[in-house]
């Protein structure tokens, strides 16, 4: 039997709050951009233990597919929020 290595990998993940299709309920969903993987919860711990579990299921098999395995570098990427002032005679969000 091979001898099994513990590995600590590091992802950025986007919270936010939404409403779930059906239903309308509030909840709450956490994104994974590097991975391509999203799941919800009703509160944002819950989200976010959803989303880890979900994140080492996807690892597991893409380590049993034999496929490289992609992680975050936080120290080479910078995340902001920005305003842009726009003019339009009327305009419709969706928050």
């Amino acid at each position: 039997m091979k001898t099994q290595k513990k590995y600590e990998l590091e992802y950025r993940l986007i919270l936010k709050p939404d409403k779930r299709t059906g239903s309308n309920k509030p909840c709450y969903v956490a994104l994974c951009p590097t991975l391509g993987l999203a799941d919800d919860g009703d509160t944002v711990e819950e989200a976010l233990k959803n989303i880890r579990r979900l994140i080492a299921f996807h690892l597991k098999c893409l380590q049993e597919e034999g496929k490289e395995i992609s992680v975050d570098r936080p120290h080479e990427e910078i995340v902001v929020n920005t305003r842009v002032q726009v003019l339009f005679p009327s305009i419709r969000l969706a928050i």
